[in-house]
């Protein structure tokens, strides 16, 4: 049996890569049967309506995606192989199976933790992993049945990636390459005459952006990542609006109510270092807004070690006058480095853990 594993927690690049993959994999010779495991519980596909719209695209429901919730507790390690898809490290729960890893597609730092003889072993730079997936793949798609469906699950995964591919920093020749291979698959098929590709990513979009139905404890847990490193846990929730919208519309102008439910997730999550990123676009221009908050002194210090190395490099600004500062507990910034999106942050945010680690 071979599962695909998918980030904590699964978004819609994840997700269709995956699937898209397993797909391709189990219906194509030698016909191995993959299966795509989506890396959240059962009740947080409800946060992501993005998925959802992508899935009907291909006749498919959340029902049709197999999560933790249905995962075995008892599952032994001997009896699966892991291919990992849109990440190339198991962490958490499912870092007992790190041994029976076989392979990866993935788009982020290579954390040295696939070992170098894995097939296949892709980990690259590239603004969606779909494009990764889709150049592993184009050599055995005239196989498979499907393939208008499968394209759109391709093309709703890049197009978000990508911001319709005009993200600079983003995009990749290997996303514009995708993208035009799974659109030259819609040609010829009922679906593709009505196809639009600025329509399909703002229907797509659409979904993702709103938010607006969720509450702060939701909103934080709808894109959410967290690492362990040298002994302190760090959570990341990336959110489509920005910290003005935060307090002033999810909790109601008090930053204290702002405060408590990212302190409540933070809780839960059991975490040394919480982290919101933002990104909004008020009046039409692109922000992004950082949020750092120790939650113990080991947390303390990794905040304190990011700050002073990292500041320059992303160009961070203190926000609103220091309105979410606690002295080196907590610090609130703009961030003018627009590029820096979780994919280069999350590195730099893990490094700060690492080195209060050297020196202590």
């Amino acid at each position: 049996m071979l599962i695909w594993k998918l980030p904590y927690l699964a978004d819609i690049d994840s997700v269709c890569s995956a699937v898209v993959l397993a797909y391709l994999r189990s219906h194509t010779h030698p016909k191995t049967l993959h299966i795509p495991l989506s890396n959240l519980p059962r009740e947080d596909l409800a946060l992501r309506p993005e998925v959802t719209a992508a899935l009907s695209h291909a006749g498919l429901t959340p029902s049709d995606l197999l999560t933790l919730t249905e995962l075995p507790n008892d599952l032994q390690e001997d009896n699966t192989h892991w291919l990992l898809v849109d990440h190339n490290s198991l962490t958490g729960p499912l870092s007992k199976f790190a041994s029976r890893v076989t392979g990866c597609v993935d788009h982020h730092v290579d954390e040295g933790a696939v070992p170098a003889d894995s097939l296949p072993r892709v980990i690259e730079n590239c603004g969606s992993c779909m494009s990764l997936v889709i150049e592993e793949t184009k050599g055995i798609w005239e196989e498979a049945a499907e393939q208008a469906k499968l394209a759109r699950l391709g093309l709703a995964a890049i197009l978000i990636d990508t911001t319709n591919l005009t993200s600079k920093d983003k995009t990749r020749e290997k996303d514009r390459a995708a993208t035009a291979f799974l659109e030259e698959k819609l040609k010829g098929d009922a679906s593709g005459a009505a196809y639009s590709r600025d329509a399909y990513y703002r229907e797509i979009e659409g979904f993702k952006e709103d938010i607006s139905k969720l509450n702060l404890h939701d909103i934080l847990r709808k894109d959410y990542k967290e690492w362990t490193d040298a002994g302190l846990k760090l959570g990341v929730s990336c959110v489509v609006q920005g910290l003005d919208y935060l307090v002033e519309e999810k909790a109601a102008g008090s930053v204290d109510k702002f405060l408590e439910a990212v302190g409540r997730w933070s809780d839960k999550r059991g975490l040394d270092f919480a982290v919101v990123m933002t990104t909004s676009h008020p009046g039409g221009e692109f922000q992004r807004h950082l949020f750092g908050w120790g939650r113990t002194p080991g947390g303390v210090a990794a905040l304190r070690q990011f700050q002073h190395a990292s500041t320059e490099e992303l160009q961070l600004e203190t926000y609103c006058q220091g309105r979410l500062d606690a002295g080196d507990d907590r610090r609130g910034w703009r961030q003018y480095k627009l590029s820096g999106s979780r994919k280069l942050v999350a590195p730099l945010l893990r490094d700060a853990s690492l080195k209060v680690h050297e020196k202590r």
